[in-house]
């Protein structure tokens, strides 16, 4: 895996080798980047933006935003191996100034009141592909008013999972990359 666009253009991103882990590939992740930038449904300038990426695994669409021009990144992600892989990716790159590692389950109540007082121009969601609790995590999002006025929500999902949101979450638009269905939000 590798930093795709900006100044980290072409730097390596290790993965964990560990099954528990699926990380975001490289053609996902670059689609998702042209949505961001090319679509006309979404208008969103990368520079000086805060993100937030949620089960983050090793860090490869948070530290891909640091290299586009993102101010700040806070990951979360509770799983340990995982951790350590992030962990060194972030130093490799050099972006430990501009990242936060929350490393904790983001369903415990005290992990997502510690994100009270920020606010996100894009919240990505890319759970376990069996996670069921997504509905809980959106309403927690809108509740909490985690998302920026015209900020995203892009949730990477099975392409088979069908599951219902809050009536808040406004979909803008689906793409389905292989067994990938990325879902592109904001909430209303």
């Amino acid at each position: 895996m590798r930093i795709i666009s900006g100044h980290l253009k072409g730097r390596k991103i290790f993965h964990s080798n560990d099954k528990n882990t699926r990380p975001l590939k490289d053609l996902t992740k670059e689609s998702i980047f042209n949505i961001i930038k090319h679509s006309n449904l979404i208008n969103f300038n990368f520079e000086k933006s805060t993100i937030l990426d949620v089960f983050s695994g090793v860090g490869s669409f948070g530290l891909e935003c640091i290299s586009r021009g993102a101010k700040n990144v806070i990951f979360c992600e509770d799983y340990p191996k995982t951790i350590k892989v992030l962990e060194q990716n972030i130093q490799d790159l050099n972006c430990q100034k501009k990242t936060q590692i929350i490393k904790e389950n983001i369903f415990k109540i005290r992990t997502i009141n510690k994100l009270q007082k920020k606010k996100f121009e894009i919240i990505f969601l890319d759970p376990p592909y069996k996670e069921e609790k997504i509905y809980n995590l959106l309403n927690d999002i809108i509740y909490l008013k985690l998302l920026k006025k015209n900020g995203i929500i892009i949730l990477h999902r099975h392409k088979k999972v069908d599951e219902f949101y809050p009536k808040e979450f406004k979909i803008l638009k689906i793409k389905i990359y292989g067994i990938s269905k990325i879902i592109f939000g904001l909430i209303s």
